[in-house]
């Protein structure tokens, strides 16, 4: 099967609020840890929806506060009509008057609870949009696709599919997604050994083991006489591969004005890269083996016509 090399983990990034790329401290190729920053989106917008959130809620609170004031100067009018209804000095419209008053100011001073929690709700809402103008790497890994520059404005994911900025990969955690044919992927296992040729080592034979098995057919070609279906089948590569550098020994080298090369002991596979895969499904021990141009066929109805009895010679033993 043929197929092309790709990380074992790969996570693209996209922002979640949209506006203007005002910083970008890596390139592609970049190696980050996790939490380190990567892109910085322009705040301003989103500081000032933040400022108008905290002013929100000061506002429900005052007005909390002035409702719950109301509602004590209701329940002292309330106990104080009560006690001259019991008394008999008021009327009894007048007590109903001052409790109808009091159960009024008790409903607004829980609706101004209801709208302080509303309103910190949106202060929280803000404060989240704005800590997500900041984007921080989710993993260790390398910046394998940078698709975007310093300037450039860029749309969250917030309502849409949002603007893809960069992926960060593990690329010393390789595999070789690969498309098996339906007649061959019944024969085919998790589990099962690789031999793996990548175009770019042409004298080298890789290690693999069969990882995932898609379960869904992927059909180019739908509906005309070149349909083909094949199922994709993920390979790990098991041979050391896209180790870094050793930090300490690049400045000697840049000294000399030569630039570090990968050696031929270590591979430097990159995303993309093609090759070819024969998965070993089966493997029959001590089996005897001949060369495949000493392999013939035989007619024995013709052999014994033209050499007369050599036929039953051969078909008996000894």
């Amino acid at each position: 099967a043929w197929g092309n090399i790709q990380p074992e983990i790969e996570v693209r990034i996209s922002p979640d609020v949209s506006g203007e790329i005002v910083e970008l401290p890596i390139v592609e190729g970049d190696r980050v840890t996790k939490g380190q920053l990567l892109a910085r989106i322009k705040p301003d917008f989103y500081q000032a929806q933040l400022d108008q959130a905290e002013a929100s809620v000061l506002q429900a609170k005052a007005n909390e506060a002035q409702r719950r004031a109301d509602l004590l100067n209701a329940e002292l009018e309330r106990n104080r009509q009560q006690a001259l209804y019991e008394s008999g000095a008021i009327s009894e419209a007048a007590f109903q008057s001052a409790d109808t008053r009091f159960e009024t100011m008790k409903a607004s001073y829980e609706a101004s609870q209801y709208s302080v929690r509303i309103a910190e709700a949106r202060l929280k809402e803000a404060r989240e949009q704005l800590s997500k103008t900041t984007i921080y790497a989710p993993m260790d890994g390398t910046i394998s696709i940078l698709a975007v520059e310093l300037g450039e404005r860029v749309v969250g994911t917030t309502q849409m599919t949002g603007t893809e900025m960069m992926r960060v990969a593990k690329l010393n955690q390789m595999e070789m997604v690969v498309n098996v044919n339906e007649n061959d992927v019944v024969n085919v296992a998790v589990g099962d050994t690789a031999a793996m040729e990548i175009d770019a080592y042409p004298t080298r034979i890789f290690n693999g083991i069969v990882t995932e098995i898609a379960n869904s057919a992927r059909v180019t070609g739908s509906g005309s006489q070149e349909q083909i279906t094949n199922f994709p089948v993920k390979i790990r590569i098991l041979d050391p591969h896209n180790v870094s550098f050793d930090e300490s020994g690049v400045d000697d080298v840049v000294m000399d004005n030569e630039l570090p090369v990968a050696s031929w002991e270590m591979p430097n596979f990159r995303p993309g890269m093609s090759g070819t895969v024969d998965i070993f499904t089966h493997t029959v021990d001590d089996a005897t083996t001949v060369p495949i141009q000493a392999v013939t066929v035989r007619d024995f109805m013709q052999l014994d016509v033209e050499h007369g009895g050599i036929a039953d010679s051969l078909r008996t033993p000894g």
